[in-house]
């Protein structure tokens, strides 16, 4: 059985990605630092608790299981704070990616898929987002992200190292097994936060800004399944692995959603009311932001099946009334 090293395999996205692995007949092995991660998400491979600092500990690593490739979720991912703690997004995101690329080449790991995001795009209203976008990131989360794609670039002309590199932006849902869910501490994504408000779990759901120019005020967002977003992962690693050359992928459904629409469908998919105050906006937020998908449709294959937004809260729903990790 070949073995991928999944760094975040304890996160939202990495975890799925790892059942995804595991059903695609793969060993996911999770190098996870649990800063944000959880380790009772880890259930289809190994785990190792490490940071992406630590290049001894990646390199002992890499030698015990000696991966075919590399699927890179770990990040730093707070819009408000990247815009605070702009140091400590250049220093968890680019230098420790750029440690694990190192420790990826010199162990001969040569295949490498990138979770990055739509966020390198900045704020581009009026458009669907494609691979050849102009990149122009808000805060040090987008440039950091763009940063290390600039970094795999470098890489395969020195040593080549092949790469997958996926831009998306908002991603939703839950497994629909309810093994694996989205839980943050703290909490900082829309549904996740819509479902503890009309649950009880907070007061109210706080709309960061209200005054948008966009049909209802709120930022508009493309979101895309979870398991939809791990599927063309795998897909990404296996092509890959069947030679073929690195590849930029955006991932989007092309429509956008306002705030207040996932509030509304949250709604109806649940049967409950959310109560809602109105706060100032959170500097580095693009008004609207929609990524389109057809490179990955056509090259890929890839057809996502999950993500329409009722779809995507009801599967959150249900991991989420049965499925957290702690409280």
């Amino acid at each position: 059985m070949q073995h991928v090293l999944v760094t975040g395999g304890a996160g939202y996205i990495g975890a799925h990605a790892c059942k995804v692995l595991s059903r695609a007949g793969y060993l996911p092995v999770t190098y996870d630092s649990l800063v944000t991660g959880w380790e009772q998400a880890v259930k289809f491979g190994p785990f190792e608790k490490g940071d992406l600092m630590d290049r001894a500990r990646l390199d002992a690593v890499f030698a015990r299981w000696k991966p075919v490739a590399v699927m890179h979720f770990a990040a730093l991912s707070q819009v408000g704070e990247a815009m605070a703690q702009p140091g400590r997004y250049w220093r968890g995101n680019v230098c420790a990616s750029l440690n694990l690329i190192e420790a990826a080449v010199a162990a001969g790991c040569l295949d490498f898929v990138f979770s990055s995001t739509c966020a390198t795009y900045g704020d581009q209203d009026g458009v669907v987002l494609d691979e050849d976008s102009p990149q122009a990131p808000l805060n040090a989360y987008g440039a950091s992200k763009r940063a290390i794609e600039d970094i795999l670039r470098d890489f395969e002309a020195a040593h080549g190292l092949r790469h997958v590199i996926f831009r998306y932006f908002n991603v939703a849902g839950a497994d629909p097994d309810a093994e694996v869910g989205e839980f943050h501490r703290p909490e900082t994504h829309l549904i996740p936060l819509v479902l503890d408000a009309l649950d009880g779990r907070r007061p109210a759901l706080t709309l960061h800004g209200s005054d948008y120019p966009t049909p209802d005020g709120t930022c508009i967002r493309d979101y895309v399944h979870v398991m939809d977003l791990a599927e063309a992962h795998v897909q990404g690693l296996e092509w890959l692995r069947a030679g073929r050359g690195s590849r930029v992928f955006c991932l989007g459904t092309g429509t956008g959603f306002s705030v207040r629409e996932v509030i509304a469908a949250a709604q109806e998919v649940t049967g409950r009311a959310v109560p809602m105050v109105e706060g100032p906006r959170r500097a580095g937020d693009a008004v609207q932001l929609v990524s389109g998908s057809v490179r990955a449709r056509q090259e890929l294959g890839w057809s996502p099946t999950r993500s329409d937004m009722k779809q995507m809260i009801a599967d959150a729903w249900r991991w989420h009334q049965t499925g957290h990790y702690e409280y």
